[in-house]
């Protein structure tokens, strides 16, 4: 971190905003480091959805400075044996279980690093088994935004947990690309792992028995209501409809498939 410059710590949750813990996490921050800059991500992913929470991950930690500490926290196993981890990529850090949260950092950033927090000395005192946001994951993040170095909290590991979605599509013999939606947004766009490179002149999409023939390079260019493919701002073709729901029209879902037709 620049000199003069104060730490950022990013907070992405599952969390909600209705109940005490986004402001707990804060405090457990404040009180390791009371020059924290603490910005919210989101607060919002859907309940236990790891896949959302690592795609929002994805499409907004490069904006952040050289430095950022994100604290990550999705986490349906929590006071189970997985992991709490850190991990080293892009000049920045990430905070939070080892459950798949980081899955598209891995992939987008080949050079980084992954520690096993076992120092506990960083731990909050009397930590609960319920919530490692406040107790474990928010005082490590702190720690490392006073210059404690990732190697202080635990050993370089290897076996880090990806999720099965992976950011590359595949390329079948043919030509054509097997890709799937990798997350939906809040309007129902159906965001897909297909990139830029992959899209010849006159391809298609078919998505559940839908084949998609209109490339559009803003929402309003057509009124019509009807599908259309878009490239996204996080750098993917998205599924859209102006002024309604894609996924709700098309009845997808992450995970489903879409076939890129060359």
């Amino acid at each position: 971190m620049k000199a003069g410059r104060l730490p950022v710590i990013s907070l992405l949750t599952d969390f909600g905003t209705a109940d005490y813990f986004v402001g707990a996490v804060k405090g457990a921050i404040l009180s390791v480091n009371p020059e924290a800059v603490i910005v919210d991500i989101t607060h919002e992913i859907a309940p236990q959805d790891i896949s959302a929470g690592a795609f929002t991950l994805l499409g907004a930690y490069q904006t952040f400075p050289a430095g950022t500490i994100h604290v990550v926290v999705v986490d349906p196993g929590v006071g189970s044996p997985r992991r709490p981890i850190v991990v080293s990529a892009n000049e920045q850090f990430f905070v939070g279980p080892d459950n798949g949260l980081f899955t598209y950092i891995y992939d987008r950033e080949p050079a980084f690093e992954v520690f096993h927090v076992t120092a506990e000395k960083y731990f909050r005192r009397d930590s609960s088994t319920t919530f490692h946001g406040r107790d474990i994951f928010a005082p490590v993040a702190a720690a490392l935004s006073n210059g404690v170095k990732p190697r202080k909290l635990g050993p370089r590991i290897g076996d880090a947990i990806r999720l099965d979605v992976p950011l590359a599509p595949e390329v079948l013999t043919n030509g054509d690309v097997r890709a799937r939606i990798i997350h939906i947004d809040h309007f129902g766009n159906c965001v897909t792992n297909i990139t830029r490179d992959l899209v010849k002149p006159n391809a298609t999409l078919v998505i559940n028995r839908t084949t998609i023939r209109d490339f559009r390079a803003f929402y309003g260019e057509d009124p019509a209501p009807t599908p259309f493919a878009i490239w996204g701002s996080a750098g993917f073709l998205e599924i859209s409809i102006n002024g309604s729901s894609a996924a709700r029209h098309l009845r997808a879902k992450p995970d489903d498939l879409v076939l890129l037709r060359a």
